[in-house]
């Protein structure tokens, strides 16, 4: 607290103090002539009113519902007033105020104070014990006006366990700038006669950007932010009038508006916008319905490709070459966040490029940690063992995801339409081919992570939950960093069936909201799948890249077991041609290397051709596959 804020408080309590002194005066009925020069002597040294004055013109009481005010308000702090109420009830054990009382004691009483319509019950800043009884009940001043008459001031303990500190804001883009200023411009205007509401719906895909416009069109008309999850919201339609009133007191107390972060309660934000008669704005993903209440609606728009280049040139100077094509491409991170992460960047190091790419990285991986399993990739295309069309399919789809930008922003594809500008590949073949290793040497080459979609997780039997939880996946990942990978895709993508039955009709739909995400989802979606005949027709047109991965043949077995045991594992007389005789899959290869490689560590021997041998029956045992004499013909046995 500063000095001069001290100085306000210690003077704001010696005129409390004496105020109360002229109440106490007239409830004893002693002279109040000196207790009144006093407080307005305290009054007169004061620069800025005393808070029980504009507490008083806040909330618009008359002099009578102030003195009120400070009467209730005296019981709790001055125990010389406290027994004068006693006294004045003629009853030791009364030392509290009445409405009766205060009739009878102070100046231009008037009855209607007390009604729930006037000011004192709609803010709640006296409470009635006994509300049948008007005149006689104990009448308890509210804690939080109590504690602001005093010049203390905090955020109502009914509020506060819902609140969350807002993100603090750094200077922003020019676009995030324009939505505050619009977001300001709303709460500014006059709301209308008929509702006297100040709310605005503000949407965007970031929800860093949303929430950075909606703090810094609160800071800007000196607003005190405080946030709010609509999720969080008193499900009783009184309780929400409560807290609506709570709300609206704070914001006349101590100038705070409300962010009301929506996700799926938004009938719920909207009921309490319409109640709460404070600067508000509902913050969503999506465009909220209003339902008629004519609720401004604000989007905050994502900045394509070229804006972002341009915002990390700015923030990074000198700006570390293509690298800034590449990460304005690729990763589609809130734009309030760039200056933040361009300070983890050394513009003048070497490696700024890959350091920002990084930073980028792990920005983006927080989203998908909840939703998805996040797989290391500590692969290479040596890892990867396929005829070279495929090999070449494969880089063509690492090539395009690195020259996105400038074929989509620099040569004018995206400005075609935003459909179809993601990637969206299908590995087929059988298990153990390397569809998913591909997938992982893809990752890596382009310095993504892998994300493996737990269908497990996605998949529900109650309606409409698929879809969301499909929708919370997509829009995880719409931020660029990460490569999804669908393994046993057909479970998933499966073809749509005549409809018979509600079922049918729902599962439809589950497909169709597929197809409409994989024709707007803008990275890199690999599905696999071993059944490609069960996909559904609609996604092969959505879909980038169809590879095959074949059985491998024998050369390509034996280049398979010639990398599968590492250099430093210690081995001795296998030989690869011999082995690759086995006509199983990469898969199959690299669990039956794994196999031997434990025998021999229990036998505490190299790993030999008879480790492999007894590796290779217990996995065709478990395969159900007959091992042919002509597959280990002149093994060591």
């Amino acid at each position: 607290m500063t000095a001069t804020a001290t100085d306000w408080v210690t003077a704001n309590q010696r005129f409390l103090s004496a105020a109360l002194s002229v109440l106490t005066a007239r409830l004893t009925g002693d002279d109040a002539e000196s207790a009144r020069r006093e407080r307005d002597e305290a009054r007169r040294a004061m620069p800025v009113p005393p808070a029980v004055e504009t507490i008083g013109d806040a909330f618009g009481l008359s002099a009578f519902e102030r003195d009120l005010v400070l009467l209730c308000a005296g019981v709790e702090l001055d125990t010389a007033l406290a027994r004068a109420c006693a006294a004045a009830h003629g009853k030791p054990r009364r030392p509290y105020v009445t409405f009766g009382l205060a009739l009878a004691t102070l100046p231009d009483a008037h009855w209607s104070a007390i009604t729930p319509a006037a000011a004192l019950r709609t803010w709640h800043l006296v409470e009635l014990a006994q509300p049948d009884f008007p005149t006689t009940s104990p009448l308890r001043v509210d804690e939080r006006i109590l504690h602001a008459l005093t010049g203390i001031s905090y955020l109502d303990p009914r509020i506060a366990p819902l609140a969350t500190p807002p993100p603090p804001v750094r200077a922003l883009p020019d676009p995030l700038v324009a939505a505050a200023d619009r977001v300001a411009a709303c709460w500014s205007a006059d709301a209308g006669p008929r509702t006297g509401r100040r709310a605005v719906r503000l949407h965007g895909r970031h929800r860093g950007d949303r929430c950075a416009v909606a703090v810094a069109a609160s800071v800007g008309l000196g607003l005190r932010p405080v946030l709010v999850r609509a999720d969080d919201l008193p499900s009783v339609a009184s309780d929400r009038d409560l807290m609506a009133r709570l709300c609206e007191r704070e914001t006349v107390l101590d100038g705070r508006c409300w962010l009301i972060e929506v996700d799926d309660a938004a009938r719920l934000a909207l009921d309490f916008a319409v109640r709460l008669r404070a600067p508000t704005v509902l913050i969503s993903r999506e465009p909220m319905p209003d339902e008629d209440e004519g609720l401004p609606q604000i989007e905050v728009a994502p900045a394509d490709p070229g804006e972002r280049r341009a915002l990390w040139r700015r923030a990074l100077d000198p700006a570390p070459g293509e690298w800034v094509d590449r990460v304005a491409a690729q990763f589609d991170l809130p734009l309030s966040e760039v200056d933040t992460l361009a300070d983890e960047v050394d513009p003048a190091d070497p490696n700024a490029g890959a350091d920002l790419w990084d930073a980028c990285r792990r920005r983006a991986r927080p989203a998908l940690d909840d939703l998805a399993q996040r797989i290391d990739t500590p692969t290479g295309w040596d890892d990867l063992v396929l005829p070279g069309p495929h090999l070449r399919t494969l880089r063509e789809i690492s090539a395009q995801i690195r020259h996105r930008m400038t074929v989509l922003a620099d040569w004018g594809f995206a400005a075609q339409g935003s459909r179809g500008t993601g990637l969206a590949a299908l590995f087929t073949g059988a298990s153990g081919t390397g569809k998913t290793l591909a997938a992982e040497v893809l990752a890596a080459d382009l310095r993504l992570d892998l994300y493996r979609v737990d269908l497990s997780q996605v998949v529900s039997k109650y309606i409409g939950e698929t879809e969301k939880n499909l929708r919370r996946i997509f829009d995880a990942a719409e931020s660029g960093g990460a490569v999804l990978l669908f393994d046993e895709a057909d479970a998933l993508f499966g073809k749509r069936s005549e409809v018979k039955d509600s079922h049918d009709r729902y599962a439809n739909i589950e497909v169709s909201y597929l197809l409409q995400r994989m024709e707007t989802y803008r990275g890199l979606a690999i599905l696999t799948t071993n059944l490609k005949s069960a996909l559904d027709p609609a996604f092969l047109r959505r879909l980038r890249f169809v590879v095959h991965f074949p059985l491998p043949d024998a050369a390509a077995r034996e280049r398979i077991w010639r990398r599968m045991f590492p250099p430093q594992a210690p081995t001795e007389g296998l030989d690869p041609a011999k082995l690759a005789r086995l006509n199983v899959t990469g898969g199959t290869i690299r669990t039956v290397a794994l196999s031997a490689a434990f025998l021999a560590a229990e036998a505490d021997e190299p790993i030999r051709m008879s480790h492999v041998l007894a590796a290779t029956r217990t996995e065709y045992a478990k395969l159900e596959k007959p091992l042919a004499d002509v597959e280990v013909s002149g093994w060591t046995t």
